[in-house]
């Protein structure tokens, strides 16, 4: 296996136990953050580690710079070595279901140069759902000594976005979130509604179809592309609360074979921790924000 996106759960099975393989479990529940690691110690992929959203992939410690603020790559790199996880290590992420959160993990090896690493299409419910074994038991790997830096050319700033918006050939802006808290009509988890000004959005669950799987690449990339134009997909940057659906678009356009997209780490928590910053609220017109980039 040489997997760099998507991964099946037939291709994982193949794979336990006969290469350098690292998987590794991403489930999380926003409104329970410790209901990914219960779900973890009840059934998980034999063999594989858990990684916390909060604990492992962000560093929540950092102050005003949104809900998961990246977590510096020192400390990255050493959760890594902890798992075992080599430089030439085949790394799988799962979540849940619909990749979310293993697309976090996604990005965040990406960013260190490490191009083995998939998601797993379809999570844990697919895995269980075809009967493919499950385990209890907690894996102690053998550390390793994991070292990388973050490519930052592939993190979008708030100079950035900032700047997007001062200029009138500003990047395509992609905003993974759900329509409704994109328009401002409901906010659940942060404390100002609303999108920021010239993004369009995408919600993240359109990446996938009627079964939970990631559409077929030549569908999302004709998706993508009425989307963002004549663009190219090395100026698309990707949003969304706090930087984590985000990935989920990222992922879906490299699937899909458009490389070369950011994505804004902070995104709209961070956004909002300015109240100077301007915020727009209701529907977003692609055309006009396609006519507004090419000007």
């Amino acid at each position: 296996m040489h997997a760099k996106t998507l991964v099946s759960c037939a291709d994982l099975a193949a794979a336990l136990g006969k290469q350098p393989l690292v998987v590794v479990d991403c489930r999380h529940d926003l409104s329970d953050p410790q209901g990914g690691e219960r779900a973890y110690l009840a059934g998980h992929i034999p063999d594989a580690v858990f990684a916390h959203l909060d604990r492992d992939l962000s560093d929540t410690g950092k102050q005003g710079r949104g809900r998961h603020p990246l977590p510096d790559a020192e400390d990255l790199c050493a959760r890594l070595g902890r798992w075992g996880i080599q430089r030439d290590t085949q790394v799988v992420a799962y979540d849940a279901a619909d990749g979310a959160f293993a697309a976090r993990l996604w990005w965040l090896l990406r960013l260190l140069g490490h191009e083995k690493v998939a998601v797993l299409d379809g999570g844990y419910a697919a895995w269980a759902g075809q009967g493919l074994p499950v385990s209890r038991t907690i894996p102690r790997p053998r550390p390793t000594g994991y070292q990388g830096r973050y490519d930052v050319r592939k993190i979008a700033t708030i100079a950035v976005i900032a700047a997007r918006g001062a200029v009138a050939t500003g990047a395509p802006l992609i905003d993974a979130r759900a329509p409704e808290r994109f328009r401002g009509e409901v906010e659940p988890i942060d404390p100002v509604a609303g999108h920021i000004p010239g993004a369009i959005n995408r919600h993240y669950a359109l990446n996938l179809d009627v079964n939970g799987r990631f559409k077929p690449p030549g569908l999302l990339a004709t998706e993508f592309r009425m989307l963002i134009g004549a663009a190219a997909p090395s100026d698309v940057i990707h949003m969304c609360g706090s930087g984590v659906t985000a990935c989920h678009n990222l992922l879906a356009m490299e699937h899909a074979g458009l490389k070369g997209s950011r994505v804004y780490a902070g995104s709209w928590s961070e956004w909002i921790s300015d109240p100077s910053r301007p915020v727009a609220r209701g529907e977003a017109d692609p055309a006009k924000a396609r006519l507004r980039q090419s000007a």
